[in-house]
């Protein structure tokens, strides 16, 4: 298995490689008009979402010009203003669009789950490359939807599962596809969160909305509903009409390194195993969820378990009961590859990635480095913005990854096992369960 891959990816390489060097013997005019900047030529980049993550997310682009910020909440937001008082301020990224369409280049999207897709596709169709914050949408469709204007658009993007860029995930996929472990048929990962209320199964009380905040522009594309601060601007995970839970949260750094390692694609059948707190308002406060996937290349069938709520897998036979599984500095979120030969465990973002017991990596060598490594998560993306290699969770590997956890948020949600159809976009078996694979747009809002 290892030296299929190897060679696969060397080829792969070396045209990349290649291409590069061609590109380069251009003239400086010539790749200019290709799309391509010089290295030392700075984007323009604004924000959509500037609180909270949008914070960090706009502070790892400020190698570039920040431009224009947009949030709803401009208490949240008052932060990255002062940081960027150069940057032009807005409650609406509509109306920054069309106030400054000639001067953005590049925007990120670091809103709540429900208003990714839509704010996203505002941006590729005006030609902006995008960095979108995970889960990369809130459902299926929107996942589908985004991939396909990617790539109609031709604008560089990047899925904000930093994790992908770290070296662990890097070394996780090398020892899979050298064969270090044999097959792998099952995966078990495991997060803490939920560490927001869940499990509520109740619409909150009306609230005075704040002077600083324009309610119905954060609700965006979902229902009406009165404000409560317990909504916004933290809590909106656990409801199901703005996040996507526990999975929407971590399943995209979790599963990331297994979703790439593995090869993954479309899940065969989707099940919530075990919950509880279950209720029509939020999401549950413990789950497990199970995925199947069919064989992929010369990889057998794998199931891949989803634990959440602080819920762990039992630990399989061969490793001790005192192993350290996950981050080494706490364990409560990470995953196990259960090979046939043996057992690799990684962190929350694929680092921290070994072979257990602690036995095993006496000595070890990793294999050889058959991967790009990143310059950095955001910096990959900037890179590409500017004509560059393509960003390595870009929405060609982000949407179908995308597409596989919110399916889990669909299982969290009915009841049985869910028989997939990716194709036709369609749960076959519970035709109920399908009005969860597109979002409802209230009135108003269409992307």
């Amino acid at each position: 298995m290892g030296s299929d891959f190897s060679r696969r990816y060397f080829f792969l390489g070396t045209a990349a490689a290649l291409a590069a060097a061609r590109l380069q013997a251009k003239s400086a005019p010539s790749l200019k008009r290709l799309g391509y900047k010089s290295p030392n030529e700075k984007l323009n980049i604004a924000g959509i979402g500037a609180g909270g993550k949008g914070h960090s997310d706009i502070v790892s682009c400020s190698s570039e010009n920040i431009v224009a910020l947009a949030d709803p909440d401009w208490n949240n937001a008052a932060r990255t203003f002062k940081q960027f008082p150069k940057a032009t301020q807005y409650k609406d990224y509509r109306v920054m669009f069309d106030k400054q369409r000639d001067n953005i280049d590049a925007v990120t999207v670091s809103t709540p789950d429900h208003t990714h897709a839509i704010a996203a596709m505002w941006a590729m169709e005006r030609g902006k490359h995008v960095y979108c914050q995970k889960p990369l949408t809130r459902t299926v469709y929107e996942a589908r939807m985004l991939r396909d204007a990617a790539r109609k658009c031709k604008v560089a993007t990047q899925m904000g599962n930093q994790g992908h860029s770290n070296e662990g995930a890097r070394q996780l996929c090398e020892m899979i596809w050298a064969g270090e472990i044999g097959a792998v048929k099952e995966v078990h990962a495991w997060t803490n969160r939920p560490i927001w209320p869940q499990g509520v199964d109740h619409p909150l009380p009306d609230e005075k909305v704040p002077d600083t905040l324009d309610w119905d522009l954060w609700l965006g594309t979902a229902a009406t509903r009165p404000y409560n601060s317990k909504y916004e601007p933290f809590n909106w995970r656990g409801w199901y009409d703005f996040g996507c839970g526990a999975l929407g949260d971590m399943a995209c750094h979790i599963l990331d390194g297994v979703n790439w390692s593995l090869l993954l694609d479309a899940p065969t059948s989707v099940e919530c195993i075990r919950i509880e707190g279950q209720n029509d308002c939020t999401f549950p406060t413990k789950s497990i969820v199970r995925f199947d996937f069919g064989a992929r290349a010369n990889m057998p069938p794998v199931s891949v378990y989803w634990y959440e709520g602080g819920l762990r897998p039992k630990l399989p036979e061969g490793l001790p009961a005192d192993v350290k599984l996950g981050d080494l500095d706490d364990d409560t979120n990470g995953s196990l590859f259960i090979g046939e030969k043996g057992f690799i465990t990684t962190g929350t973002y694929s680092e921290d990635t070994r072979l257990v017991p602690d036995s095993r990596m006496k000595d070890y060598k990793f294999p050889p480095k058959l991967l790009t490594r990143s310059p950095g998560h955001s910096q990959d993306w900037i890179r590409a913005c500017k004509g560059g290699e393509r960003a390595c969770s870009n929405f060609d590997y982000a949407a179908p990854f995308a597409e596989w956890v919110v399916l889990g948020v669909i299982a969290q949600r009915s009841e049985g096992k869910l028989e997939w159809d990716s194709a036709k976009m369609r749960i076959t078996n519970n035709s109920a369960a399908n009005k969860f694979v597109k979002p409802s747009v209230r009135k108003g809002w269409k992307y």
